[in-house]
């Protein structure tokens, strides 16, 4: 109760099944948005605690020393930019910053949404069927740049349907029904020697 999930959550991004892109903004302004709110809000809680911190030292001999501020609005908002323009050059997108998400492929919507989600320079992604929304021809791109992240060591956690996918680029492979994790264990293992039964009935299936 006392963990302050908020804080914990700024580590961690998200890459949602329907992509979620804001469609009143523009590609770069979705990718800027997170990363522009959170230190400008940072900024202004600096701000506020050092006007209390001055206020209090005028009347006490023990003076507080002042919470460091090196940054402005503007240059977050430019360092954002900055950032944004980076990661769509990544995907070959650059072309794409100012148009809105209506005009793309969703295989595009969802590329982007995975930069969104690095904008925030994240310890860890959650992936939530990132594929199923997509046609057919679109996943190959989209898994092609969640296996460079992989590739990078960035620690993903993916929900998907892609049983070969899951086979070349996990490193541990959990097989859940009904809410229950049924089996857990490498790639190699899961899928060349699964030991629960329904484990063995989906991939039968699937494979």
């Amino acid at each position: 109760m006392r963990v302050d999930i908020n804080l914990y959550r700024r580590h961690m991004g998200m890459v949602f099944q329907q992509f979620n892109l804001f469609n009143n903004k523009t590609v770069i302004e979705n990718i800027m948005l997170a990363p522009v709110y959170l230190q400008t809000h940072d900024l202004k809680v600096k701000k506020f605690k050092n006007f209390f911190i001055r206020l209090g030292n005028i009347f006490s001999i023990d003076k507080k020393p002042l919470y460091e501020i090196n940054t402005t609005r503007e240059k977050i908002k430019a360092d954002a930019r900055e950032n944004a323009i980076r990661l769509l050059r990544r995907i070959g997108l650059e072309d794409k910053a100012n148009v809105y998400p209506s005009t793309l492929s969703g295989g595009q919507k969802q590329r982007i949404a995975i930069i969104r989600a690095l904008a925030m320079n994240p310890k860890v992604i959650l992936f939530d069927e990132p594929t199923s929304a997509l046609d057919p021809e679109m996943v190959g791109e989209v898994l092609d740049l969640i296996k460079q992240l992989a590739d990078e060591g960035m620690t993903m956690v993916i929900v998907t349907h892609e049983m070969g996918f899951a086979r070349e680029v996990a490193t541990r492979v959990l097989f859940m029904d009904e809410g229950k994790i049924l089996e857990q264990n490498t790639p190699e293992e899961i899928f060349s020697n699964p030991q629960h039964p329904r484990t063995k009935e989906f991939l039968s299936k699937v494979l």
